[in-house]
């Protein structure tokens, strides 16, 4: 299995806008056009943004697809993935206005881990040695190990004050900015909009003043009254 690396934003029909990986799982359910959309329906699906999100390489999801795809053990375990989704997704809006994490998120997180490991392994170059995570997907269920590793990270190491939702959909994201004052999941999808809103906002809220604070005299010359 291959390490994740640098991710563009968007791959496959997937958003990576979280800076951390267990959020851009959570972020496969997003809204479009007023309405959620569930891009995991299916083992098909979980397979690709896997390899979007470059956890698995081509030759490993095609493989996994031969043998699994149409099975009800595949059909189970995406089913599954959905669920640990949206607990994590409740679980991160409440860790983060209290900072607290249910005994039941961690003991499901530690079953996860402890079935489904993540592993190390050495790697060499002509120079160096170094060691990388990796993950052995023998069967559908197998593929929970870096979402698992991945949420436990988030709410072990990660500063929950800089774990946010948009300020204007429901995409989470890690605000890794120097300053940390990040409000948008990016700029080109929901900062431009919120700007061009506010901008026309402001205009709507100055002509109204004009035309509330224009002398009436200037109004009956307006109308050919003097």
């Amino acid at each position: 299995m291959r390490k994740a690396t640098h991710r563009p934003d968007s791959k496959d029909g997937f958003l990576f806008l979280g800076n951390q990986l267990a959020l851009d799982f959570v972020n496969t359910r997003p809204v479009q056009k007023g309405e959620r959309v569930e891009l995991l329906p299916d083992f098909h699906a979980v397979l690709r943004w896997f390899q979007a999100a470059q956890l698995l390489s081509s030759e490993e999801a095609a493989g996994l697809e031969r043998r699994w795809r149409g099975t009800p053990r595949a059909q189970k375990a995406a089913e599954a993935m959905r669920e640990l989704r949206e607990k994590l997704r409740r679980q991160i809006l409440a860790w983060k206005h209290r900072g607290a994490l249910r005994r039941s998120t961690m003991d499901e997180l530690n079953r996860l881990m402890a079935e489904h490991p993540m592993r190390i392994r050495l790697k060499a170059d002509q120079k160096s040695c170094s060691t990388e995570p990796w993950f052995d997907v023998r069967k559908p269920e197998d593929l929970f190990a870096p979402l698992a590793d991945s949420a436990a990270a988030l709410f072990a190491a990660s500063d929950r004050k800089r774990v946010r939702k948009c300020a204007r959909c429901v995409l989470h994201f890690l605000d890794t900015s120097k300053k940390g004052t990040r409000r948008w999941c990016s700029m080109r999808m929901c900062g431009n909009r919120q700007k061009v809103a506010a901008y026309a906002a402001r205009r709507r809220h100055r002509a109204h003043k004009d035309e509330s604070t224009r002398p009436k005299v200037f109004d009956k010359a307006l109308k050919g009254e003097v």
